[in-house]
């Protein structure tokens, strides 16, 4: 499918038309039978301002009429929207600046640090790595700041903290 590029740039666009972000997008299934995956969220979601259902629905409804007339897409294919969770992932740079200061769990998918392959710690922002490539910058629990090359990177997402 040579358009995914184009429906995803599309997607976007069109969530945030009706008041959220397109936070994840995933695909799945087959050719016959694809499966868009789309986590949402409120632009600028303010603490305890969680997706519901009926903002999943509003969702939904507004991307199945122009999915539904793509000629690229098979008819077939399956929709699902959801929220991103209490441990919502970082994907694009401004989550990095808007989650700037919360605890978050970075995931390698290589040893990062000490043979250990998941750290946890305040989210300092994005920077630079010892070669110059882009990174994510951590203060870890014991003060100590470290910066996480992108590329070892497997997935970054937000800690919960039970009160």
């Amino acid at each position: 499918m040579g358009a995914v590029p184009e429906i995803e740039a599309e997607l976007e666009h069109r969530v945030e038309d009706l008041g959220y972000e397109l936070v994840e997008l995933q695909w799945g299934g087959s050719g016959r039978r694809p499966t868009l995956i789309l986590r949402v969220d409120h632009l600028e979601s303010t603490p305890g301002q969680g997706i519901t259902v009926d903002d999943c629905a509003k969702v939904s409804r507004a991307l199945e009429a122009w999915l539904d007339e793509r000629e690229d897409l098979s008819d077939r294919y399956v929709l699902e929207v959801s929220s991103p969770g209490v441990e919502r992932p970082l994907v694009r740079d401004r989550d990095f600046e808007r989650f700037r200061g919360k605890v978050v769990a970075v995931s390698g998918k290589k040893a990062l640090r000490n043979g250990v392959t998941r750290l946890e710690g305040e989210l300092v922002g994005l920077g630079k790595s010892d070669t110059g490539s882009g990174a994510v910058v951590l203060s870890l629990p014991d003060g100590e700041e470290v910066s996480i090359p992108r590329s070892d990177i497997r997935k970054v997402q937000l800690v919960f903290t039970w009160k």
